[in-house]
């Protein structure tokens, strides 16, 4: 492709295998340093200062200074959303990685992708929105919006849609869950909706990793408000 964005030199950053690490260790949406990035990728701290140069330069990462330490964080919510669907492209082609031990069946079950909701509760929350009609496809709102329904839904469980509504960021967009292979709701709903249940205490995040644990009564809470039959 002659003329248009350079995809290829995109998916050069995200395709070497020391990278894609950093990248999936960063869509816990927390900002870690370079030496917590090494170890994630596994390799030296050299070599993670040299790749963390060609991501930043790409536009993928972005820094700040505290003190003495660097912290890196995703670019933004886009680049969350790309490495996303990517992870959902390999599964479904099978080009999987195994990881052994207890953790396999968490991430699956809720975890965080940037900042919002991933997983299989996740997925039943976006399937309830859809097929309730609280969710339409829009050409102009970035392919989802909120029914005049779904505005009124979601302010009676305390999600203020007037900041939402004033924030340049999409307010509802779908992310392909790479785990259930369906669609997730990301963008600023999806923020907002994390941080509500968060704070309601229905779930808790892991200190470090992408791992959200659902409370007994979360479980129960989130199922009530989001029914699928």
């Amino acid at each position: 492709m002659k003329d248009g964005p350079d995809i290829a030199r995109i998916g050069a950053l995200m395709g070497d295998p020391a990278r894609a690490n950093i990248l999936s260790a960063l869509l816990s949406g927390k900002a870690l340093t370079a030496t917590e990035l090494a170890t994630e990728a596994g390799i030296t701290g050299q070599t993670a200062s040299s790749h963390l140069k060609k991501l930043m330069e790409g536009g993928l990462l972005t820094q700040a200074k505290q003190g003495r330490h660097r912290y890196f964080t995703l670019a933004g919510p886009e680049v969350g959303a790309v490495l996303e669907a990517v992870m959902g492209l390999a599964a479904r082609k099978g080009h999987l990685r195994t990881r052994t031990g207890p953790r396999d069946p968490q991430m699956r079950a809720a975890r965080v992708c940037y900042d919002h909701l991933a997983g299989d509760m996740a997925v039943r929350i976006f399937d309830s929105l859809q097929k309730r009609g609280f969710l339409a496809v829009s050409t102009d709102k970035g392919g989802l919006a909120l029914t005049a329904d779904g505005e009124g839904f979601v302010s009676d469980i305390g999600i203020d849609l007037g900041a939402l509504t004033a924030s340049r960021r999409p307010m509802c967009r779908a992310c392909l869950d790479w785990s259930e292979r369906r669609n997730h709701l990301a963008g600023g709903l999806g923020a907002a909706l994390l941080t509500r249940f968060t704070e309601s205490g229905w779930l808790r995040r892991e200190p470090a990793g992408r791992i959200v644990h659902i409370s007994p009564k979360g479980e129960a809470e989130l199922k009530k408000l989001f029914p699928v039959a």
